[in-house]
């Protein structure tokens, strides 16, 4: 019998992944991730980690199956954490429930299931997972995104490697949200009616600036807003000697000075602030809001525009280096010259764009048809051809 640790969080999606791994004849262990108790920082005031693992042993009995808690709290704070501080304090904006399935759930929590003699780790996210046999008599492994289009996670999972996919099963993959409240009401899980969790990955909700004043002092600085006019918009070039300067020319940011705009406010720190924010400013007395088009950490100023269409928002083309391009599928690698043609998102909730990825010596261009809002550096860009997430990367 084939044994399966499934990482319980308290929530429905993985108690009902649990049950149906059971069903299918598994032998399966619930572990919870304790991911979080550094007095030195804040993340939360609730404290959603002692209820969760309550409702994840509650479910384990229920279910007949052995449970435990695994404390991976030190590599939580150093490989997450951490990491979201330096990435905050260079004007960058992270992922960190990207980070956190790569780093954690799938790299340190993966090597305690396969410890405990488990031949494979399961998880509750709304995903499947596809094989192809090849002629050799090896396999290759797929990421597909969920059935359920509403609740599809394959984004958070862009990072993950052949390796750990072998090792991986998406219980609930095939079903809507619904079905999977439908069977754990019927099982009269205690997680059934439980709303879904929102926030950090395994810790529960946190309000951004509160966490990250507790690192990042306050810095007093001002705010600008840029005209719609700036010259960078309307910037023409004669012609491009190769299609890689065009993908450069349109992956460039603008880079804005104080003298090109009108100061209209202060702020406690740039690095609190990130593209596309629009809430936190407190500036009124404009015609249309204000939203944040870039900041400089360095100088500690942020650059504001007025209306959603602003166009220092947007942009066509983003570049990833090669440093931080990821293949989930490396048999289907771009070389330099080769282009291809994807649907790809900079974000999760985002519905997935037109784009070809391009690649160059230097790394890898993804340029969108429509223009893009609020392409932010640090942030994942993941790209798919059909239903299957072929690789991903950090936007420079």
């Amino acid at each position: 019998m084939k044994k399966v640790v499934v990482g319980l969080s308290g929530g429905v999606d993985s108690s009902v992944a649990a049950y149906l791994l059971k069903e299918q004849g598994y032998d399966v262990i619930g572990l919870f991730m304790k991911n979080w108790h550094d007095d030195s920082v804040t993340i939360s005031e609730e404290c959603p980690w002692l209820e969760d693992s309550n409702d994840a042993l509650i479910v384990a009995e229920k279910l007949g199956i052995p449970f435990q808690t695994v404390d991976l709290s030190a590599e939580y704070k150093e490989r997450i954490v951490d990491y979201m501080f330096r990435e905050y304090e260079m004007g960058r904006t992270p992922n960190p429930d990207v980070l956190c399935n790569r780093e954690i759930k799938f790299d340190v929590f993966m090597k305690i299931a396969m410890q405990l003699g488990a031949d494979y780790v399961a998880t509750g996210h709304y995903c499947r997972k596809g094989i192809v046999n090849n002629e050799d008599g090896t396999q290759t492994y797929q990421l597909l995104s969920g059935k359920d289009q509403n609740k599809d996670q394959s984004y958070f999972l862009c990072q993950l490697s052949q390796e750990q996919l072998s090792k991986t099963l998406f219980p609930i993959g095939e079903l809507q949200k619904p079905e999977v409240r439908e069977i754990a009401a019927k099982m009269n899980l205690i997680t059934a009616d439980k709303k879904d969790s929102q926030g950090l990955c395994f810790i529960g909700k946190v309000r951004l600036p509160d966490f990250l004043q507790q690192k990042l002092k306050p810095k007093k600085g001002i705010i600008v807003e840029i005209p719609n006019t700036h010259p960078f918009y309307t910037r023409e070039v004669a012609g491009f000697n190769t299609e890689e300067d065009k993908l450069y020319f349109s992956s460039e940011k603008p880079v804005y000075a104080v003298s090109e705009g009108k100061k209209v406010g202060e702020h406690q720190g740039a690095h609190y602030f990130t593209k596309g924010q629009r809430k936190g400013l407190n500036v009124g007395g404009t015609k249309e809001p204000l939203f944040v088009i870039d900041t400089d950490v360095e100088e500690n100023v942020i650059y504001t525009g007025q209306g959603k269409s602003h166009p220092g928002l947007y942009r066509n083309t983003l570049f990833v280096s090669n440093e931080e391009t990821h293949w989930i599928r490396p048999d289907l690698a771009l070389k330099p010259g080769e282009s291809l043609k994807v649907k790809a998102r900079i974000r999760y909730r985002q519905a997935l764009e037109d784009a070809t990825v391009v690649k160059t010596r230097k790394g890898l261009y993804v340029d969108f048809i429509e223009p893009q809002s609020a392409i932010t550096e640090g942030q994942f860009v993941a790209w798919y051809v059909e239903d299957e997430l072929l690789g991903s990367g950090v936007i420079a």
